[in-house]
């Protein structure tokens, strides 16, 4: 199942201080964009949306991707919220896809010549560590996890690393990580290929730990 060329797809990724957006027809019409927004993300969004995605409409777009955490508590849920939004009042799917996810994709795109197995870390609150393995499949078509988003002290990750039987890569997902939105919109668009079409209501965000403010 593909996206008519008429149609348009749009990515929010916000668990940092950064904001990325991304639209794309995943054919020749293509654009993704970061902005260092820090606090005024918030009261920024909306504008940049409005702005971003011109020529295209909302009434342009498919549906919306969105990265759902592991991140900053407020940053993930400006974003997932705003997605949520605009899935409800266009009625359109909204996908919610993990950082950490995305950020496997990303390293694998950057680097195919490294193992196709990802385990990602990235630092938590209290010194505890986020953790996930991956595994891209042989022709690049989709992504699927081995080990689901998890919050782990260092001892825990370490074990779970040091058991691990079959070849990984470890790669840390710590800052810039809006530049991987166009990851959180190729990942929405293989669970799109396959007939998913999750409702905005199903839009979560993956907090993993008690919420403490950015």
């Amino acid at each position: 199942m593909s996206i008519s060329s008429h149609k348009y797809a749009l990515a929010l990724h916000t668990t940092t201080p950064e904001l990325g957006l991304a639209i794309t027809n995943f054919a020749e019409d293509t654009r993704a964009y970061v902005w260092s927004l820090g606090r005024e993300l918030s009261s920024l969004i909306h504008q940049y949306l409005i702005d971003f995605i011109k020529p295209q409409s909302w009434q342009d777009l498919e549906f919306i991707a969105v990265a759902k955490g592991p991140g900053g508590f407020t940053g993930t849920r400006i974003g997932v919220v705003t997605a949520r939004t605009l899935g409800q009042q266009l009625n359109i799917p909204v996908y919610a896809v993990s950082t950490l996810a995305a950020f496997a994709w990303f390293s694998h795109i950057q680097n195919p010549q490294l193992p196709s197995i990802y385990a990602v870390e990235m630092p938590a609150q209290r010194g505890q560590i986020f953790g996930a393995i991956y595994q891209i499949n042989a022709d690049k078509s989709n992504i699927f996890t081995l080990l689901e988003d998890t919050v782990f002290t260092p001892e825990q990750w370490q074990t779970v690393l040091d058991n691990w039987e079959t070849q990984y890569h470890l790669i840390s997902a710590k800052s810039d990580l809006a530049v991987t939105v166009g990851s959180i919109l190729q990942l929405a668009y293989f669970d799109y290929q396959q007939g998913k079409k999750p409702n905005w209501a199903d839009a979560l965000p993956y907090y993993g730990q008690h919420p403490v403010e950015n």
